[in-house]
């Protein structure tokens, strides 16, 4: 292998993690964020995407537990964070089954035992881009969201 070759690949890898790096923060001016249509825009997509995921047989069984309603208000938080806006997203859910416990968990811990695969993370996805189509976003404001939640794939795929 050339040196060029050497110094092109350690280059491409350096710009690969820079990226998933700056992926993983939110965007630092509200343009996706306006482009979404801002609260009252997310929170429709977010209304048209639950009725997809819960639809959609690749992953529906996956949100059996969940507390649909909690579900809603967080993915609303981590869109409009995401893309800039003013929401501030807590990281944090309960599902019905931890009625009564108190505990909240983290991203991680709550996609522990569902045994996600990457499968179903790509249905999810493409479940969240026809719930923005359907809502009018323009293609390279989807994109845009997409990029930012990308990155917790590593988080939430563990099977």
């Amino acid at each position: 292998m050339s040196r060029f070759t050497k110094l092109a690949g350690i280059g491409l890898g350096l710009l690969l993690a820079s990226s998933l790096a700056v992926a993983q923060t939110p965007y630092t001016d509200d343009q996706v964020y306006q482009g979404l249509g801002g609260k009252e825009g997310i929170k429709k997509i977010v209304d048209t995407f639950i009725p997809l995921l819960l639809a959609d047989p690749r992953i529906k069984d996956s949100f059996t537990d969940f507390d649909m309603e909690q579900l809603n208000v967080r993915l609303q938080e981590q869109f409009c964070e995401f893309a800039g806006g003013p929401c501030k997203y807590t990281g944090k859910y309960r599902d019905k089954t931890m009625d009564g416990v108190g505990t909240e968990r983290d991203m991680a811990t709550v996609h522990q035992d569902l045994k996600v695969t990457n499968a179903m993370f790509n249905a999810l996805t493409e479940d969240l881009q026809i719930a923005m189509e359907r809502n009018n976003v323009p293609n390279s404001v989807a994109n845009k969201l997409i990029a930012k939640l990308a990155p917790m794939q590593r988080a939430i795929v563990t099977k």
